[in-house]
């Protein structure tokens, strides 16, 4: 036992590294990013804005959302969103958005600012995740602390961080579980600190469990490196160090169950994902590239530089003698392992937990660039000489110089290359010189850490410049003058619960409820119900990306039906209003609504949200009638359409393009410049003419107007548009000009009474409750006595609503119009519905068991801890 002990514990004693390098690290690393975006310019050090993609769209709102509810200024709670969607959930956006624990700073900031704490979450993450690295280096492989320091700021500024994590800083998080992990397993590598490994696995994973996935099997692998290397160690010992990992990654990822258990259930009742092409590997000279720092690829492929400094260094590993052979196999293996699994698609699914992303489809890039910043780091630590430094360097000159040309490869990479590489490999050799004067050491030092500060910002500087440059990168407008004023507005005619005021269809960005406030149908997200969007869509709304993004109502009909009072007008870039429509109470009893009525359970087709059209209670029907259908009155005209050839000029009846009714749809044919295809109607004079075609892509003219339409069937829908005023004589000539065939439904016109609708909503009205109150996740109402029929409420009925009527059980509601509909029975007084969370109980119920086996383990060690034994605790190296 004696000689196992030692062997274990040789070499020695691990130097303690000093507090403060992981500091150091975070600092420099921090800067050296503030720097880059100071020279671009870009907020909050200059007049850019850094509202792109998904970060405007998405995590901007999101935090307004956050700093909504820590102040107590907004409707709902973590619950549901009353303020999106007209109510959708939200925990899951919550866990999934806003989890990192950086995003709470938005709580110290005003509202207004809430672009700076988002800001920081990047920065704060970068600073945490560089700090951790530089801990988890020295736990590879003892050495330097300082010189560790230096090789992890490449690691928090890699090309993932630059390039794709900073507009997407719920990812940043994966900066951070990746060392957070990777400690943990060098506890389990050193049969020691379960339970507080378990807690770091439990944190990644709550922080944000889609890049701790990745950050977890990143570092399963390297454990397994790590065990495999160390043979001199028994393999009774190794195995024990795997079963302590085994047992841990899913006793720390059962602590952030409700993470999983939450979003898992979200994510089944969600819209699906855009069908993600992947074009197969990138070529392989544009992968390479993708090592040398300073450039964006044009061609989609891993962004993966790690800085001058840690590119040399991971060049020279090979030729490092000092290190024995099957080590330098063994972690060149690995890291070429990760680079092929990233272009095989069966592994890249693997790595995006078995779903290609819609989007970049290379989002575990930081893993590999971790690898390499460890590959740099062992090189470092085993005190590479001249020969080997210029042997790596040669390399990267020789890669530098093959893919010359390539679009990763720009301007500021030669000047990182060959000039910071000149630098980083002069200040390497002289620290590598012994004796060598301190003031040579310091020189040294100093040159090392400007080449990796300068360079870094430089890098990001570039790398953010390009991309910037895309028109897919367009900032989105969040706070402003303009988005500040529509706020004020919407906060003064605030009526809710008894009327919703929506900031649509305005769109500044993709989630104006949640940036603007008010109660809106707009809302984007990974998260928006399957039945949500459905029944939006079948009441005449918009969508984009597959149904992932909502647009509000824009017609008068789906106003009133939502109880709209109040929405958002003007252009974009004009003067903003808020104007006025009538609008039904949210909640309605219908007298004469009984469970014949209401909607039938859905299968096959409907229930995946495909059109029917055999039973206009689950979908079927035209718009006009489904609409008038949860108006209860006759509002619509929807006239008959007659095909009149062409309109564009006299032609040859053989090429005219003719409409013609197949299948219950027009087919339209295609049109050429100047001709379209024409029908004629007649409406009553003075109504209003709308179209309905949700993937109509073409132009619709009517009246003297044009009205344009972007379908594209299941990705892009339209919403209910208006044409105008039906002429004094009531004649319609109404023209299609798409460029290519395609089919309309049959009934694609219909002309609104503005007096009926008016009275329709007059008597929605006149049903309304006594009294309605709404709570963060529920809603209650006192009926007029004796109310029988269906309760109506103007909210998507979704799994897991529940309603009571007059204190009763709770029971799930039904649906009327994809709406929520509560039978009252024979005669009710009272109300309430409420919303609990799907997959909520069960992650809570195994956070629990965890806890309680963390508590057991901790109780058991401390008394084992008294009883004198010796416990193997070997500082296990990469050799």
């Amino acid at each position: 036992m004696k000689e196992i002990v030692k062997m274990l514990t040789a070499p020695g004693k691990r130097p303690a590294a000093p507090w403060c390098a992981p500091l150091f690290a975070a600092l420099l690393a921090m800067g050296s990013y503030c720097l880059g975006m100071t020279m671009l310019g870009s907020y909050p050090f200059g007049t850019r804005s850094r509202a792109v993609n998904d970060l405007g769209n998405q995590f901007v709102p999101f935090h307004a959302r956050l700093w909504d509810l820590l102040h107590g200024g907004t409707t709902g709670d973590l619950a549901f969103n009353w303020s999106s969607g007209y109510g959708v959930p939200f925990l899951a956006d919550f866990l999934t958005y806003l989890m990192n624990p950086f995003s709470w700073l938005v709580g110290l900031f005003p509202r207004e600012l809430a672009e700076l704490p988002v800001f920081l979450v990047t920065l704060c993450c970068i600073g945490l995740g560089t700090a951790l690295m530089t801990v988890f280096l020295g736990r590879v492989r003892p050495g330097s602390a300082w010189l560790r320091a230096l090789l992890s700021v490449g690691y928090g500024t890699c090309a993932w961080v630059v390039s794709d994590g900073t507009a997407d800083p719920m990812w940043m998080w994966g900066l951070v579980s990746l060392p957070l992990t990777g400690i943990a397993a060098d506890w389990c590598l050193r049969r020691r600190r379960w339970v507080a490994g378990t807690l770091l696995v439990g944190v990644s994973w709550a922080g944000n469990f889609y890049t701790a996935a990745m950050a977890t099997l990143a570092m399963a692998l390297v454990l397994a490196v790590r065990l495999l290397l160390a043979s001199e160690v028994p393999v009774r010992y190794r195995l024990r160090s795997l079963a302590r990992a085994a047992a841990m990654a899913p006793a720390g990822l059962l602590l952030a169950a409700p993470a999983l258990t939450v979003t898992v259930k979200a994510s089944k009742a969600s819209r699906p994902a855009p069908e993600a092409l992947y074009r197969g590997r990138p070529p392989t000279l544009d992968f390479l590239a993708e090592l040398l720092p300073g450039g964006r690829g044009s061609v989609p492929s891993p962004h993966l530089f790690i800085g001058v400094l840690g590119l040399l260094l991971a060049a020279a590993f090979p030729f490092v003698r000092a290190i024995p052979p099957r080590t330098r196999i063994a972690w060149y293996g690995l890291a070429a392992c990760v680079a092929v699994s990233f272009v095989w698609k069966p592994t890249l699914l693997v790595w995006h937990g078995l779903a290609v992303p819609n989007g970049s489809p290379y989002r575990a890039s930081f893993v590999l660039s971790a690898l390499l910043v460890i590959i740099a780091w062992l090189a470092l630590a085993h005190r590479p000489r001249p020969r080997e430094l210029a042997a790596g360097a040669v390399l990267v000159l020789l890669l530098a110089v093959v893919c010359h040309g390539r679009s990763a490869v720009a301007g500021a990479t030669w000047i990182l290359v060959l000039g910071g590489g000149t630098v980083a490999l002069a200040a390497l050799v002289a620290l590598r010189r012994r004796p060598a004067r301190r003031n040579v050491r310091i020189g040294a030092a100093t040159a090392l850490t400007c080449v990796v500060f300068f360079g870094s910002a430089y890098a990001a500087y570039s790398v953010t410049a390009a991309r910037d440059r895309l028109e897919w990168w367009g900032p989105k407008t969040t706070f402003d003058d303009r988005t500040l004023a529509v706020r004020e507005g919407l906060r003064q005619r605030a009526d809710w619960p008894r009327s919703r005021t929506d900031p649509g269809p305005h769109e500044f960005a993709n989630n104006d409820p949640l940036l603007l406030g008010g109660e809106g149908g707009s809302y984007y997200s990974s998260y928006v119900p399957e039945r949500t969007a459905r029944t939006l869509r079948e009441m005449g709304g918009g969508w984009y990306i597959h149904g992932r993004h909502l647009r509000s109502a824009e017609d008068p009909g789906s106003r009133a039906i939502m109880g709209v009072s109040s929405f958002v007008t003007g252009p974009q870039a004009g003067p903003v209003d808020v104007g006025r429509s009538a609008a039904a109470p949210l909640l309605t009893v219908r007298p004469d609504l009984t469970a014949d009525g209401l909607d039938q359970p859905r299968r096959g087709a409907a229930a995946r949200g495909i059109d029917v059209r055999d039973d206009p209670r689950v979908g079927g029907g035209s718009v006009f009638a489904r609409q008038e259908r949860l108006l209860g009155a006759r509002v619509y005209e929807v006239p008959e359409l007659r095909p009149a050839g062409d309109g564009g000029g006299p032609r040859k009846a053989s090429v005219r393009p003719v409409p013609r009714l197949v299948d219950g749809a027009w087919r339209l044919p295609a049109t050429r410049k100047g001709a379209a295809a024409v029908f004629t109607a007649r409406c009553a004079p003075r109504s209003v003419a709308y179209w309905y075609a949700p993937w109509y892509d073409g132009k619709v003219r009517a009246i003297g107007h044009t009205s344009p339409g972007f379908g594209i069937r299941e990705t892009t829908a339209n919403p209910v548009r208006n044409l105008g005023t039906v002429p004094a004589d009531g004649r319609l000539t109404v023209a299609f000009d798409q460029p290519k065939a395609q089919r309309v439904p049959e009934h694609v016109l219909g002309c609104l009474a503005p007096g009926k609708l008016a009275a329709a909503v007059a008597g929605l009205r006149a049903q309304a409750p006594v009294r309605l109150s709404a709570g963060g996740h529920g809603i209650s109402a006192e009926l007029p006595a004796r109310s029988r029929g269906t309760a109506v409420l103007a909210v998507p009925s979704l799994t897991g609503w529940s309603c009571r009527v007059d204190g009763g059980a709770a029971r799930a509601p039904h649906s009327f119009g994809g709406l929520i509909a509560v039978p009252l029975g024979s005669g009710a007084s009272r109300l309430s519905c409420s919303y609990g969370t799907p997959g909520l109980v069960p992650g809570l119920a195994a956070s629990g068991a965890a806890l309680v086996t963390l508590a057991a383990v901790t109780v058991t060690c401390g008394v084992r801890r008294r009883r004198p034994h010796i416990l193997p605790n070997r500082d296990i190296s990469s050799d």
